[in-house]
């Protein structure tokens, strides 16, 4: 491809995006199509030759659109927001056109001081802790994959810490440690615990009360008999906002165990904690003092594109030991004289996109107050959807709805066969999409909006469920 053609292109391709955003609600939100329809409508084998660009582009609108799950579908009320903004879509276009990989601050000064520069902004904006900007004796953020990258390298520095600061596993008894978190955490916590080393039999998961949240006492509890059996205790996950139901451990009580037991606290925000943007929902945060780690995504509520999760730390020291590796030719003078960060050091991967420059788009062409604006009217069209799910008496709500998410059942349906063909013959009309979860050994339908849901979008979802209910 020339320039020229690129240039072309390009110009096309932003057309048809704005056309697509503004015309997404007239696609099913969920295709109807079978496993393997795709790849059965592709070559066996690559081409050998170029092609040009707009046959490639046809296939796509031909093969590869009509397969496509619509998230930014204003019907799509399942799974969590994963919201796309024009300034976002510019700033990801930029990082592309850029190039760059900002794995130390030598290979991108730009990419590196931006990020510490918005995550700093973040703090001031969530109203977190002064401990966790940059400019704190041990505290920073940074702009982790997902959540479930930012649960890992949590994990991997509480480890670190519990083990003197060693590296070397088989010298400190690494099987004698043990993790805990509410049993309604997130899969990703099981996950990073299994990398890490950890292991499914030395996972705690702790009870929740009925509403669905950590209950304290069974964490402290749990932590005496582990300690009592001699295994150590080293990292426990409190979740603000739970994907199964919008359940928010009591962090304040938590933290405070934590503390006394020498535990790193993990606070995982994930998808609801962009409300405390709003500061009617700070709230949400109380106790984050005792957080020694705290990650959330802007991509699931604030208009970014993925993938693009918050991370902080209160303790970069330990980040540091459990992650850095400084191999020669990543040395530099300005990393070796603590004059900059080397983000390489502070997660996962060695190389890193440009993921700042979409945060920063979204912060200043979207501004504070018309996110501000947006996570309220979510808020109010889910405390909506509940006042009419109450007032029909052929289902009950199943959790506390504070925020953007609203979990609901069919009555008389004690297996929950009714519920689950519910959500499957909704889901089937193309006209919605809702996920389903299992609270008190029971399903659930979980219904919250994406940025272009409007009041007659959850009106219509809410329909089609009256309509489809006694055909189930």
């Amino acid at each position: 491809m020339t320039p020229e053609e690129f240039r072309t292109q390009g110009h096309a391709m932003i057309d048809w995006i704005v056309d697509y955003l503004a015309g997404v609600g007239d696609h099913r939100v969920q295709p109807a199509i079978e496993p393997g329809a795709v790849r059965a409508a592709l070559p066996v084998s690559p081409p050998t030759e170029p092609e040009p660009f707009d046959r490639v582009f046809a296939d796509f609108e031909s093969i590869i659109l009509p397969a496509t799950t619509h998230w930014q579908h204003p019907s799509f009320f399942a799974y969590f927001p994963a919201n796309s903004s024009f300034p976002s879509i510019l700033g990801e276009l930029l990082s592309a056109g850029l190039g760059v990989n900002g794995m130390s601050w030598v290979t991108s000064p730009a990419a590196t001081e931006l990020e510490t520069h918005v995550l700093d902004w973040m703090v001031e904006l969530l109203g977190l802790p002064d401990a966790f900007r940059s400019t704190s004796e041990r505290g920073g953020g940074v702009i982790q994959a997902t959540a479930s990258e930012a649960t890992l390298t949590s994990i991997l520095a509480a480890r670190w810490k519990a083990m003197g600061g060693s590296i070397n596993s088989s010298a400190v008894g690494l099987e004698r440690l043990v993790a805990h978190s509410s049993a309604q955490a997130h899969s990703s916590i099981e996950k990073g615990l299994r990398i890490a080393g950890i292991g499914t039999e030395r996972i705690r998961w702790i009870d929740t009360d009925d509403q669905f949240a950590m209950k304290p006492e069974a964490l402290a509890e749990a932590i005496a008999a582990d300690r009592a059996a001699g295994l150590v205790p080293f990292w426990v996950c409190a979740t603000l906002g739970t994907t199964s139901s919008t359940a928010f451990d009591p962090l304040p009580a938590i933290g405070r165990i934590a503390r006394t037991e020498g535990l790193w606290l993990h606070a995982d925000g994930d998808e609801r904690d962009p409300a405390t943007l709003a500061p009617e929902f700070r709230w949400i945060n109380h106790g984050m003092e005792f957080a020694d780690s705290y990650c959330t995504n802007p991509h699931k509520w604030m208009g970014v594109n993925f993938d693009c999760d918050l991370f902080w730390t209160r303790d970069r020291g330990a980040l540091l030991g459990a992650l850095s590796i400084l191999p020669e030719y990543l040395r530099s003078t300005a990393a070796e004289a603590g004059a900059a960060i080397d983000y390489r050091d502070w997660g996962i991967p060695l190389g890193r996109r440009f993921r700042a420059l979409k945060l920063w788009f979204v912060l200043r062409c979207t501004g504070v107050a018309a996110t501000q604006e947006m996570l309220r009217r979510h808020v109010a069209l889910a405390q909506e959807l509940a006042t009419w799910v109450a007032t029909d008496e052929r289902f009950e709500i199943v959790a506390p709805h504070p925020v953007n998410l609203v979990c609901f059942r069919l009555l008389d349906d004690p297996d929950g066969a009714r519920t689950d063909a519910l959500i499957e013959r909704a889901n089937a009309t193309g006209d919605a999409l809702f996920t389903r979860t299992v609270l008190a050994g029971r399903s659930a339908l979980r219904s919250r909006s994406v940025l272009a849901t409007e009041r007659t979008h959850v009106e219509a979802g809410w329909t089609l469920l009256q309509r489809l209910a006694d055909e189930v």
